[in-house]
């Protein structure tokens, strides 16, 4: 079960950064495996980031986060980086929605882009929709996610939480 509140390092990006850039197309046929394959992430706008970034860390982004062509390997490949989360002033719409369904927690939060800088330390309650700059102790106050968002982030995504829900139940046939 994910923990719904972290704190971890701050890694930050600016606006319009594309899906393209967390997973880039030829990056699934370069890697044999998702690790291999997430280390691609970010390397045509911040090469090494992918081999820098540690468990736990968090991306605070600006305007239009994940926009561009649907690729559910762009929540994915962070997944898979052990990113702890996304906030940013605005999310492409799939994108979004795609990262819930990976287990990745996100929030829109008017203002983050500015409350850090690239280092500092940040506490994310997704719950609660609260963001604290440890360095700081600057608040915001994020979007709310809806209840089966949270639900489906607490068990890891949309999959997990199906087969937590589903589990012992008889397959319909198709």
């Amino acid at each position: 079960m994910m923990s719904l509140v972290v704190e971890g390092k701050v890694w930050k990006f600016g606006d319009d950064i594309r899906k393209s850039f967390t997973a880039p197309g030829f990056s699934r046929h370069q890697g044999s495996s998702p690790k291999e394959e997430a280390m691609f992430g970010m390397r045509s706008n911040r090469p090494g980031w992918a081999e820098k970034v540690k468990e736990c860390d968090l991306i605070v982004a600006g305007q239009n986060f994940g926009c561009g062509s649907s690729r559910m390997e762009a929540p994915k490949n962070l997944v898979t980086l052990r990113i702890s989360g996304v906030v940013a002033e605005s999310f492409g719409r799939i994108f979004f929605r795609n990262c819930v369904a990976s287990g990745l927690p996100v929030l829109i939060c008017k203002g983050v882009s500015e409350c850090f800088e690239e280092g500092d330390m940040a506490r994310v309650d997704y719950r609660r929709g609260l963001i604290t700059n440890c360095r700081t102790g600057k608040q915001l106050k994020a979007n709310a996610l809806p209840e089966m968002a949270l639900r489906m982030l607490e068990a890891g995504g949309l999959i997990p939480l199906l087969k937590k829900e589903y589990k012992g139940q008889p397959h319909a046939d198709p």
